[in-house]
């Protein structure tokens, strides 16, 4: 049960709503105000995740004995929140796709209530898994051709969201990740080495990487910079030698100049005809420092990113929203400074060629020429349009994330000084714009 995954305010508020019988349906719109600093895009993600907590939510009998005698909500408002169920339709952008500041990324309309009641989840959700898409795919930008594994279970600001985080990178390019059960429930593949304590709990390295082989003589992986990283290298080549391991195999370097280390592996591993044998690096990377190893041409095949990753370390939030657009027939709007909305139900547009910005539009005006709406129906009546697939939701959000990857402009991919696209609001949607601030003004006078 999920009802009281929720902020109390929006517990009262919807108790005022039900008890005065403001049942009509609501939209809201789920969008980013503005992008973090050196951000350029973002990826939409955890719509699968928020699908499933709408799907979810109710009350059970000690969350409303909890409403009743804790909260202090009368006996009609529990009776109603007893029964209780979301019922509403969401449209949204699929994951994946590349999105701006400013462009609804999920639109949900149920009756008020509802809407309300599921806001603190849906925009957790949504801007959990976004905020580190978005940084996992400046990594993807920044490795070129090598391979990223997700290395951040152990950091990640809960257990649960070591899995989102494996999901997330995921979707942006992560070939594998050290998360088990994330592996599992999302048909990933479970990427691990060996940690220090394991080469230290043996009398010597060659005794470790020996005993790992024999355990582990499938892609077995050496931890070589336990004490001196050449020496390490030497170790395990010594036992490659020995035991005649074959097949994909590798290093890890956690620590150093991973420049320089990398080259000095690589030439130890060549020189003993093992040319096959891969670099994985890891030990505080971010997009940056993959960036600059990059780009020194250090012969890295596989970087392991964990932390800085995993928690979105300079950005580790966005300035998200969920706000009421309509209510019934109304189209409404916020006129705060800084915090302005346009009202109504919306639709992104957006032009295949990315020679110009997106075009936020009412959700029932004709595409501008030449331009594809984002948004989609993904749940209709409480219920999700597509059978959930965890497993093939993450695969087909990877190839949405490919295709708009290889589309995004040139300036909006840079990690440093990026510009991103700008959305423009369409003629019709700055027409209901500029009438509803009218008519609120007119309100406000009397």
């Amino acid at each position: 049960m999920t009802g009281l995954r929720t902020d109390l305010y929006e517990l009262r508020m919807a108790a005022s709503y039900l008890r005065r019988d403001m049942v009509e349906a609501a939209t809201f719109s789920l969008f980013v105000r503005r992008l973090p600093p050196r951000r350029g895009f973002l990826v939409a993600a955890g719509l699968a995740e928020a699908l499933a907590f709408l799907e979810g939510f109710a009350f059970d009998d000690d969350e409303l004995g909890y409403l009743r005698d804790v909260v202090g909500l009368d006996h009609p408002t529990v009776a109603a929140l007893a029964g209780l169920r979301f019922t509403g339709d969401v449209r949204a952008v699929p994951e994946g796709r590349v999105v701006f500041a400013d462009e609804p990324l999920v639109e949900v309309t149920a009756p008020i209530a509802e809407a309300q009641l599921v806001e603190t989840g849906v925009l957790n959700l949504i801007t959990f898994h976004t905020t580190v898409a978005s940084k996992a795919a400046r990594c993807r930008l920044a490795a070129g051709d090598a391979e990223l594994v997700d290395f951040a279970f152990r950091r990640t600001h809960g257990i649960e969201a070591g899995a989102g985080v494996a999901r997330a990178s995921a979707i942006a390019g992560f070939a594998a990740t050290s998360d088990v059960e994330a592996a599992r429930r999302y048909g990933l593949r479970p990427s691990g080495t060996m940690a220090h304590s394991y080469v230290e709990a043996f009398p010597d390295e060659r005794a470790a990487f020996r005993a790992f082989a024999a355990d582990f003589p499938t892609n077995p992986i050496f931890l070589v910079d336990t004490y001196d990283t050449p020496a390490g290298v030497r170790a395990a080549v010594d036992v490659i030698t020995e035991l005649g391991v074959t097949g994909p195999l590798g290093v890890r370097l956690d620590s150093g100049d991973l420049a320089d280390l990398a080259e000095q592996t690589r030439a130890i591993l060549d020189g003993a005809g093992l040319t096959q044998a891969k670099i994985v690096a890891s030990g505080s990377l971010d997009e940056d420092v993959i960036a600059a190893l990059v780009a020194q041409g250090a012969p890295i095949d596989a970087y392991g990113v964990g932390t800085r990753m995993g928690v979105s370390f300079d950005a580790p939030s966005l300035d998200s929203a969920y706000k009421l657009v309509a209510f019934g027939d109304r189209p409404v709007l916020k006129l705060s400074p800084g915090k302005a909305t346009l009202p109504g139900p919306k639709q992104v547009f957006r032009d295949p060629t990315g020679a110009s910005g997106d075009v936020v539009g009412l959700r029932d005006e004709p595409p501008p020429a030449g331009r594809e709406p984002l948004l989609v129906p993904v749940m209709r009546g409480g219920r999700r349009v597509e059978a959930a697939d965890p497993a093939g939701e993450v695969q087909a959000a990877r190839r949405r994330f490919d295709a708009d990857l290889a589309w995004l402009p040139e300036a909006a991919r840079r990690l440093a000084d990026p510009t991103p696209l700008t959305a423009t609001v369409s003629p019709g949607l700055t027409e209901l714009r500029d009438r509803v601030t009218a008519q609120v003004g007119r309100a406000g006078a009397y």
